[in-house]
Order: structure tokens, then C-alpha cells, then sequence
């Protein structure tokens, strides 16, 4: 037998093992009178992480919906729009001007408290065109602040041309003589 097939056979095993134990524990509390442990989580929503890294922040274009969980990294006016985190948590941000457009000085910078569900968003925001990084950061970190890069390129109005003055010469008006009588 090869060792790939041992390695299915002891996992297949294992498997029923552990489904087996699990089972009989449950029956087993059921029988006593224990009352089962029922964990809901609200439809259309993935269990939630506990504390900490859990979550993600997005840049959105201004007139994209809160709802919407894309990132656009191509902007004008924007937001930052979060998803997901601890409810009630604060977190703070800070939007950095970053290479090859910037040289790493803070621009813009604020906190944001965020609902029930831990979601959230700032109001609108523009920054001169270039290149910028997001830092989230939050209580409960396990690692690095969370970041994004994006860009901001708003397109510049250019003044129409003013109309240039004529340079062409008058014409000249007829002169009326008199006849000599």
C-alpha cells in the first residue's frame, strides 16, 4: 500500500472518529437534560473572528454605495469605508503621500467610530493628485496596521482660450470728392 493511501485511510478515520465523539457528546448533554449550544449567526454574515485583525477598509470612489465591498484605488473625491471590525470599535487612520508621487508626510488623519456590526465610513474626502497609503490602525492589533495604496487623480479643468485680438489693418473708407464745377 503506498503512503497516500495510508494518509487517506488514517484521515477518512479520523474524520468519523471525531464525528462519532462529537455526536455522542452531544447526545450525551441532550440526554442529561443539558441544553444544547446553538450558535446563529445573522443570515448572510460569516461568523465573526474574535477580537482583533478581523476586518478590512477599503478606499470607495464618493459616489460608490457603502454596501459595496470592492476597493477602488483610483479616485477623486473619496472615502474610506470599513467592514466587518469589533462592534463599537475605534479605530484611527492616517493617509500618508507615498513614492514615487510623495515623500511619506501624514496629509490627512482622523478616527472613526464604528457601528454595532463594526462597520463604518468617513465623510468625503479630496487630496491633490498623487500617490497616497492608508494606515488603520485599532485596539486589538495582533500585527501591523491594516493599509491600502491608492491614487488620486482628479481631472484638471484647463481655461478655454481666450479669443486673441484681431490683428488685421481696417479697411479703408472710400473718400468722396467733390466735382469740380
Amino acid at each position: 500500500m503506498t503512503i497516500r493511501r495510508w494518509r487517506l485511510i488514517l484521515a477518512v478515520g479520523t474524520g468519523a472518529i471525531s464525528a462519532a465523539t462529537g455526536l455522542t457528546l452531544a447526545l450525551a448533554g441532550a440526554s442529561a437534560g443539558a441544553a444544547p449550544i446553538v450558535q446563529t449567526v445573522p443570515r448572510g454574515a460569516a461568523a465573526a473572528a474574535p477580537s482583533g485583525d478581523n476586518g478590512t477598509v477599503k478606499i470607495h470612489n464618493s459616489t460608490t454605495p457603502v454596501t459595496d465591498r470592492r476597493n477602488e484605488p483610483h479616485v477623486c473625491v473619496f472615502y474610506l469605508d470599513a467592514f466587518g471590525f469589533d462592534p463599537g470599535q475605534s479605530a484611527s487612520w492616517t493617509i500618508k503621500s507615498w513614492p514615487p508621487t510623495g515623500n511619506r508626510t501624514v496629509v490627512a488623519s482622523g478616527t472613526l467610530m464604528l457601528d454595532s456590526h463594526g462597520n463604518g465610513h468617513t465623510g468625503n474626502m479630496t487630496l491633490p493628485n498623487g500617490h497616497y497609503k492608508l494606515f488603520w490602525t485599532f485596539a486589538g492589533e495582533n500585527g501591523k496596521a491594516k493599509h491600502k495604496v491608492f491614487w488620486v487623480a482628479c481631472a484638471t479643468t484647463s481655461p478655454s482660450p481666450s479669443p486673441s485680438p484681431s490683428t488685421s489693418s481696417p479697411s479703408p473708407t472710400p473718400s468722396t470728392t467733390s466735382p469740380s464745377s
